[in-house]
């Protein structure tokens, strides 16, 4: 695959609802029957902590095929006091052209783009096998914690980059999800009515 086949570009407001389909095409049924990503940018593109200009998408001949986005949230250092740092996601590729090489494509650009804008660091929820190819590690080497994982839980989820070498230097403590992120259920099935009706399924390996 070539990287001059795709564009990536800032998500223009009229492409919204088009890049909530995307979302809601890559999720549907993987991590629990339906999904909820697709509401998710919804509402947090209006939330303070979002950072529109790390909002991308990914474009091959005229269509969106990949987005991903950023929010600012912090690290609760143990002592007293707070890290600023990044949160990304929802990331996604469109279904069929998953394992090509573009997710990581709009994901290396758009930590490229973060680190210039001089953000020292992104942690966010996702599989090792995939984000360590460009440069994620698990959060506990760093010293930081997942909010509200009690000791000893399997914490391989909890992923971390720096953007600037050092900048968690003698950082422990905990990070919060901004609280954008949590969505009802409730809010979900009525915003999920105004797209095309899709089958939700019980998978194995869904989360929830």
């Amino acid at each position: 695959m070539n990287i001059n086949d795709v564009i990536i570009r800032h998500e223009k407001e009229n492409e919204r609802r088009e890049v909530e389909n995307l979302i809601r095409e890559a999720f549907w049924n993987v991590y629990r029957p339906g999904c909820s990503e697709h509401y998710v940018i919804h509402v947090l593109r209006d939330d303070p902590a979002f950072v529109s200009e790390l909002n991308f998408v990914m474009e091959k001949d005229g269509r969106i095929i990949g987005q991903n986005m950023f929010m600012k949230t912090v690290i609760e250092k143990d002592g007293g006091g707070v890290v600023d740092v990044l949160t990304m996601g929802p990331i996604c590729v469109t279904p069929e052209l998953k394992r090509r090489g573009y997710g990581k494509i709009i994901l290396d650009y758009s930590l490229e783009r973060a680190a210039e804008m001089g953000f020292g660091a992104v942690l966010f929820e996702g599989n090792i096998l995939f984000y360590g190819k460009s440069g994620f590690t698990y959060s506990s080497e760093f010293g930081i914690r997942y909010h509200d994982l009690p000791e000893g839980a399997d914490a391989s989820f909890f992923l971390c980059k720096e953007l600037r070498t050092g900048y968690l230097d003698g950082v422990t403590g905990v990070y919060q999800t901004p609280q954008g992120y949590y969505v009802s259920d409730e809010d979900v099935e009525r915003f999920d009515r105004d797209f095309p009706p899709k089958q939700k399924l019980k998978l194995p390996g869904q989360l929830f």
